[in-house]
Parts: C-alpha cells; structure tokens; sequence
C-alpha cells in the first residue's frame, strides 16, 4: 500500500477499527498478565526465553511504547523509570496506560495518522499503520506467554473462546445460570 494512495478518510477508519480491537485485545492481555503466579514468575522454557515476568512487562510496556510513539510521530520506546513487581501491579498499570495511550490515538486528527514515522531505520510509514504492528506483536507476545501459564501451575484463561481451565459458555447458557 503506497502513502499516496491512503486518504484521510481511510486513516480515521482504520484507527477506528483497529483502537476498537486493540482495546478488546487489552482485555484478553490483562487476564494472562493477571494469571502469572508471582511466585512462579522466574519461569522460563527455554535458557534463550524470557521469564514469566519479562515477557509480562514486554508486552504491557511495548503496547503502551507503540501508543505514544505513534500519538508522538516519533518512536523513541523508552521505559518508565519504576517498573511494576508483581503480576497485578503489571496488569493495573498497563489498563491504566493502555487507556491512556488509546485516547491519544483517538484523538489524533487525519493529518497526524497519515503522517510518516520513522521506526529506527527499518520503516517509515504513516503513523497509523504502525497500530497493525501493535496488534500483531501484542498477540503473538501474549501467546507465547499464555503457554507459559500451565508449567507454572496457573490456569489458561479464556482468550478467544474457552479454554481447558475457563470452558466457554454460551450467552444462553449465562443467562439461564443467572436465572
């Protein structure tokens, strides 16, 4: 897709629909974050792997580094000073950030998302496109981390439908259990 042929219009629809996921996607994150055991979170399956806890902190902070590099126009993915210690401080700090970040998105105007952004020599596309990137990387992160879950002794939630350890129950079902 070349930068001349993205229209204003298509900048402002394409945040549109890919915020709206990305704050569903945040929902399913929050939940494996939340499901690391902080005693456990040393684990790693691998010498060359990140632990439990690092690959945690990557995926929260990474997102929150694609937000403001792209509110910004300029990726300069630094880390905060005081990063969280446990698996919930994690998962309260990226819904807070994650937030954040999104309305700066949303805020921007069509200018700004259309706006070429260099990322580190590597690409330099309009600053919208780089939310694609977020998405992708965010899900194959938190993947890697949700098979991290079970070794650890923790339980696999629900992500896109149920799990082994959160089976999934249709609406009905729900409604009639409430009943």
């Amino acid at each position: 897709m070349s930068q001349q042929g993205l229209s204003p219009e298509f900048a402002l629809a394409y945040r549109a629909m890919m915020l709206d996921g990305i704050v569903r996607e945040a929902e399913c994150t929050k939940k494996v974050i939340a499901a690391v055991p902080d005693t456990q979170s040393h684990y790693k399956p691998d010498p060359n792997a990140r632990t439990a806890k690092e690959l945690a902190w990557h995926i929260a902070n990474s997102d929150i580094q694609f937000l403001d590099g792209i509110a910004d126009l300029n990726f300069s993915m630094e880390s905060p000073e005081q990063k969280p210690q446990t698996s919930a401080e994690t998962m309260t700090w990226y819904d807070e950030n994650i937030k954040r970040g999104v309305t700066r998105v949303a805020g921007m105007t069509a200018e700004q998302l259309l706006t070429p952004v260099n990322f580190f020599g590597v690409f330099n596309l309009p600053a919208v496109l780089y939310l694609g990137f977020l998405n992708n990387h965010s899900i194959h992160h938190r993947g890697e981390l949700a098979t991290y879950l079970r070794p650890m002794g923790s339980k696999v939630p629900s992500i896109y439908g149920g799990s082994y350890d959160e089976p999934f129950q249709p609406p009905v079902a729900q409604e009639q259990a409430v009943a």
